[in-house]
């Protein structure tokens, strides 16, 4: 007897030690520092809304072994409903929890979901003028976020001595065969890719060759104006009639025929 009896004191023992037990405190934002001090820096330098509108406590709700809300998912607080991006699968292949501003493309095999989801106007531009830019990957040309490459990083020059921002006076990044340009451009930019035109208005004596090619060619690539845009009609009717088109006369606009 003596045996079973020491083990029901033990059990009651352990009983009382149960009901007398004091809970430990719950956990405090502060306490996390104790132990989290590289991961509140990351915070503290990269956070962004992270830092500043949430604690450690609100999203990490329970601390392993207890719980299962350690880690919350991010539609704790980013429902896909509010935003297109929200709806973008796989947020840990761009954003890390503690430094959601420091985008890192690396991890991601497709950015472009992600990214023309923040940035429609350039997705856009990539669908409605193709080019072989349009079938990369957003990641190919910005490495991380906010970053470009030059374009001659990837494309050589039309002239010696051409800068990023001489590509720029005609070809936009996300629809570079879009060409378009002010009414300044130097014809040289023109003559880089039609020699053969900028040759011939150099040997005219016409007025023509005092002109810029964007004169003509004005603010869109490819647009070709008709001769009565800046002449009308110089000839009487019926030399009009006899000759209706100008060149059959006067030879190309770039090297006329007096």
């Amino acid at each position: 007897m003596r045996p079973l009896a020491f083990l029901c004191f033990l059990v009651f023992m352990l009983h009382c030690l149960n009901a007398f037990a004091v809970e430990a405190p719950p956990l405090q934002a502060d306490d996390c520092q104790m132990c989290h001090t590289d991961i509140l820096a990351t915070v503290a330098e990269f956070g962004g809304k992270h830092r500043d509108a949430v604690t450690c406590i609100e999203c990490h709700q329970e601390h392993p072994p207890r719980g299962t809300n350690a880690i919350p998912a991010c539609s704790l607080c980013h429902e896909p409903q509010d935003k297109d991006h929200y709806q973008v699968s796989n947020c840990l292949g761009c954003h890390k929890p503690h430094s959601p501003t420091q985008i890192d493309f690396r991890r991601a095999s497709r950015t472009n979901e992600a990214c023309s989801s923040c940035h429609p106007a350039q997705g856009g531009e990539l669908f409605d003028y193709p080019s072989n830019h349009s079938i990369l990957d957003c990641k190919d040309c910005h490495l991380e976020h906010g970053q470009y490459l030059d374009c001659l990083e990837c494309h050589e020059p039309h002239l010696n001595g051409q800068s990023y921002a001489d590509c720029r006076l005609c070809h936009q990044p996300h629809s570079p065969l879009k060409v378009v340009y002010l009414n300044t451009l130097d014809s040289r930019h023109c003559e880089a890719c039609h020699p053969g035109p900028g040759k011939r208005l150099q040997q005219t004596v016409t007025k023509h060759g005092l002109l810029l090619c964007v004169y003509c060619h004005k603010s869109q690539h490819k647009r070709i104006p008709t001769c009565e845009t800046c002449h009308f009609k110089p000839h009487d009717a019926g030399m009009h009639e006899q000759f209706p088109k100008c060149v059959d006369c006067h030879g190309g606009p770039h090297l006329l025929i007096n």
